[in-house]
């Protein structure tokens, strides 16, 4: 049985004349790009503590295969704005398990995309403990309730945003949890 004891997010942006090419330099600017990644769902795993990105890249090889959680967005369209933001909820009984959400828009700031992100995580969290939310508040006056209640102990997010390439290159965005067993 293989589950994370560590996380650590990272992000990134790349710019290429080819797709792929755009994404393979996402890759490398989150320095993630010589790993075998798999993309998995969106479980925080019970137990787990988030580590700074130094920390947990020292402990993988290059050519492993490495689950991860993978927010990306890509555009060719100059001056686009797009982003991509991991979310995390993590339950105060950390023998729980909490959520990390993807999310991948056009348009949205950092700033919002990365709000998003983190409200979808706490709204995955709150309803698997039987905490009720009320979808038209906004995310603040929901992460009050729920931290009154002691059931979410911390929600955070990383967000990539970028703005599509002036004379049409593709770019990339990335963000990323990276699953360290």
């Amino acid at each position: 049985m293989i589950v994370a004891k560590e996380i650590c997010l990272v992000k990134g942006v790349g710019v290429h004349k080819a797709k792929l090419s755009s994404f393979e330099l996402a890759l490398r600017d989150a320095g993630i790009a010589c790993y075998n990644l798999v993309r998995v769902s969106s479980i925080f795993p019970p137990h787990c503590k988030i580590i700074p990105v130094a920390k947990g890249v020292s402990k993988l090889h290059p050519g492993q295969v490495v689950f991860a959680v993978i927010a990306e967005n890509s555009t060719n369209e100059a001056n686009r704005l797009i982003a991509s933001s991991i979310g995390v909820a993590i339950p105060s009984d950390r023998s729980k398990y909490g959520y990390l959400s993807e999310h991948h828009p056009y348009g949205e700031t950092e700033k919002i995309a990365g709000d998003y992100a983190e409200d979808l995580a706490a709204e995955m969290l709150a309803t698997t403990l039987g905490i009720a939310f009320d979808a038209d508040k906004n995310y603040d006056e929901r992460k009050d309730q729920w931290k009154l209640k002691d059931e979410i102990v911390a929600t955070k997010n990383i967000t990539q945003s970028a703005i599509g390439n002036k004379a049409g290159l593709w770019t990339t965005s990335i963000a990323a949890a990276i699953l360290i067993p």
